[in-house]
């Protein structure tokens, strides 16, 4: 399985931090063309969990991780509701005992992008360069939401 790199992922964070907000609108429309059926998933989450703060990070990492996939040079085939549905038994018990454990290598296994995994526990658990940090709820919902889009991401590489 080809890892997403660190380098990758700051690339990413450079060019998706760096855009206006038409730039990131643009940006985030191809991105949706290619995956709508993942971007619906994770952005139901913002209403399963009944958080409009969510919404916008869903948004922002979406458009983060893919920029990192494509800057990798990887090939990505549309994630399919069939592997979604295929996916998150799986994934919820995974969750389960990582949170029982914080036992980071139950990430790192079921993920299998070690440094994609880290990038995102520091990002919900470290204030932003401006100091703003997330509540422990929204942390914790950004978190699964990210780490389902970069499970599922890694499974439909080509």
């Amino acid at each position: 399985m080809k890892h997403i790199s660190h380098e990758s992922i700051l690339k990413a964070i450079d060019l998706v931090d760096n855009l206006d907000d038409n730039q990131f609108s643009e940006q985030l429309s191809i991105k949706e063309e290619n995956q709508p059926i993942l971007l619906g998933y994770l952005l139901s989450a913002a209403e399963e969990y009944e958080n409009e703060m969510l919404e916008g990070l869903i948004l922002y990492y979406f458009s983060l991780i893919i920029e990192a996939f494509k800057n990798e040079g990887v090939e990505l085939s549309q994630v399919t509701e069939e592997q979604i549905d295929a996916f998150q038994e799986p994934f919820h018990e995974m969750l389960d005992q990582y949170f029982d454990t914080d036992n980071e290598e139950i990430l790192e296994d079921f993920c299998d992008q070690p440094h994609f995994t880290r990038f995102m526990i520091v990002e919900v658990s470290e204030p932003d360069v401006d100091g703003t940090e997330l509540d422990d709820e929204t942390a914790t919902q950004l978190f699964i939401v990210a780490l389902a889009a970069i499970v599922l991401l890694t499974k439909s590489i080509n």
